[in-house]
């Protein structure tokens, strides 16, 4: 289910929705919408910053047109070893071991053994949170 994505009108976004622009998952830091003129469609004008990236990121487009929504898988792993700023970890329902940046705010509390909640957004995996240690 992760990795995948969905459709959804961009009238209907808020602030903190996410939504794909030029290929990279970002989350929506403001929208505003300019009236009808006397033969055009509402106008919508959307800020929105990169989930992995962190850079700002602008779309106009006219109300009524769909636009790109990623699916956000949300799992546990399992964390088998540290190295540096990398943990090699192990999904707990498909028991896949891949390699996952520990961000900054969770660096020196990921240890060996503790259990991680991790999201799939489009192809990559970010490390959000330690459930237990």
């Amino acid at each position: 289910m992760a990795g995948e994505i969905k459709f959804e009108s961009i009238g209907h976004m808020k602030k903190g929705s996410y939504i794909i622009i030029d290929g990279v998952a970002c989350t929506v830091t403001d929208v505003s919408v300019s009236r009808p003129g006397k033969h055009g469609h509402a106008k919508v004008n959307l800020m929105a910053v990169g989930m992995i990236d962190g850079r700002k990121r602008n779309l106009v487009m006219p109300g009524h047109d769909n636009v790109e929504v990623p699916i956000i898988g949300k799992k546990n792993a399992q964390v088998l070893s540290v190295t540096g700023n990398m943990a090699n970890v192990m999904d707990s329902e498909s028991f896949e071991t891949f390699d996952i940046q520990i961000p900054e705010e969770l660096d020196g509390k990921v240890v060996e053994g503790c259990t991680i909640l991790y999201w799939e957004i489009l192809t990559d995996k970010v490390m959000k949170d330690i459930k237990s240690e």
